[in-house]
């Protein structure tokens, strides 16, 4: 296939919650108020058909929570339980079938980024495969509890890729998606958060969007001027971090990357409403 136009994407929110504690999840901290943290997932339109980056959880998921998702996220999270949210129901809404989603790629394997796997049995999922093993072979109970097996039970078709590529703005080990178009979608790795997170750069209208995923959870920790995380954030980060000291280092590359590059490629990350409702609307325009 030769090398494609820009690409259109839409911008979804595929889940939402209130996290109990929300006071120390948002820059009001002890003011008050709740947090209020979403999905956020990308559906882009190629040539090779929908490719989806990062699904929320899936319509079984919000159907059977107790039997698919791990009690303390429920007893945590304060989740809405709304269909309309998932990516298979969007997807529907936009006047496509899931058949059309011909592409699925997880910036890593947590529940709230792959639970709607299922909804896309046929699709292939591209996936490092050092996030590919921590899934399938989960090494302690953080892993245990954030990776859902029922989530890859349909036996989904895998693409997985080592860590080896070219460079792109300065990062290494950059992997083109096969299908999408020539370097039109890379995969990114921003390891830290998981033992394989990527990112995911799209060529779009107005330059680069890099969905950094879990990389970072809030706006302010890429402020150039006021580097800073509500401290309910920062200390959750540390804690699900598989490793730390890369994680860190990561948001620090991220920062430069948007110092030196921040008119070409738009960074934002998958829980934050604000970059969420900013990139949407301007898509929509």
């Amino acid at each position: 296939m030769g090398k494609i136009g820009p690409m259109k994407i839409h911008h979804l929110q595929t889940a939402s919650f209130c996290p109990y504690g929300g006071p120390l999840l948002h820059d009001r901290g002890l003011a008050g108020g709740d947090a209020h943290l979403i999905c956020h997932s990308l559906l882009i339109e190629t040539n090779d058909g929908l490719v989806l980056v990062d699904t929320g959880f899936g319509i079984d998921d919000l159907n059977e929570p107790k039997e698919r998702l791990p009690a303390a996220l429920l007893a945590l999270m304060n989740i809405k339980w709304d269909l309309g949210l998932t990516a298979a129901q969007q997807v529907e809404k936009l006047g496509f079938k899931r058949s059309d989603v011909r592409h699925i790629i997880p910036t890593h394997l947590d529940l709230d980024h792959a639970g709607g796997m299922p909804d896309f049995p046929k699709a292939q999922v591209h996936i490092y495969e050092d996030e590919y093993f921590a899934a399938m072979h989960p090494q302690t109970l953080n892993e245990k509890q954030r990776y859902r097996q029922v989530h890859w039970r349909h036996l989904p078709d895998w693409q997985r890729y080592n860590l080896e590529g070219e460079s792109w703005f300065g990062f290494p080990a950059v992997k083109p998606l096969l299908g999408a178009g020539k370097d039109e979608i890379l995969l990114v790795p921003v390891t830290g958060h998981t033992r394989g997170h990527t990112a995911v750069a799209v060529k779009g209208d107005h330059g680069w969007l890099l969905h950094c995923g879990d990389a970072y959870f809030h706006k302010g920790q890429l402020d150039l001027e006021h580097e800073h995380c509500p401290l309910g954030l920062d200390l959750f980060q540390r804690i699900m971090a598989v490793d730390n000291e890369a994680r860190t280092e990561n948001v620090n590359r991220l920062r430069e990357l948007k110092r030196g590059h921040q008119h070409e490629v738009e960074l934002f990350s998958a829980h934050d409403k604000d970059e969420f409702e900013r990139l949407a609307a301007r898509a929509a325009v």
